[in-house]
């Protein structure tokens, strides 16, 4: 049996705290997710996402899965596209629900040119 190649690993976020100082810091919101993303300003480089899905979007099995999604689109775009040094919180709306992975990761890909200050 051969091992799947993956992307690098991106650390994720687990505590409280740091969940509170990405919800101060810069906001992009699109339909299906809103991406806030906080420079941490300490000197370890390393990208780390954090996800969250509100009960208002649906029960345990549509909040797993949009976390599912949440942490594979993080995988296939922070390590090329995330800024470094900094946390990324993805944070569900409803509208995401029904959105096709392609165009969350469109979606996505737009937000972090946004927030990198690109157009």
């Amino acid at each position: 049996m051969t091992a799947v190649p993956t992307g690098p690993r991106i650390a994720t976020i687990s505590q409280r705290r740091d969940f509170l100082a990405a919800n101060k810091a810069r906001r992009v919101v699109t339909p299906g997710f809103i991406l806030l993303v906080n420079p941490r300003g300490d000197a370890d480089p390393a990208i780390r996402a954090g996800y969250t899905v509100t009960k208002k979007i649906g029960n345990a099995v549509v909040r797993n899965r949009m976390k599912r999604r949440f942490r594979e689109l993080a995988r296939a775009a922070l390590a090329d596209k995330g800024l470094a040094g900094a946390d990324h919180v993805l944070i569900g709306r409803e509208a995401g629900i029904e959105r096709d992975y392609a165009t969350l990761a469109a979606e996505l890909d737009r937000a972090l040119a946004k927030a990198r200050g690109q157009r």
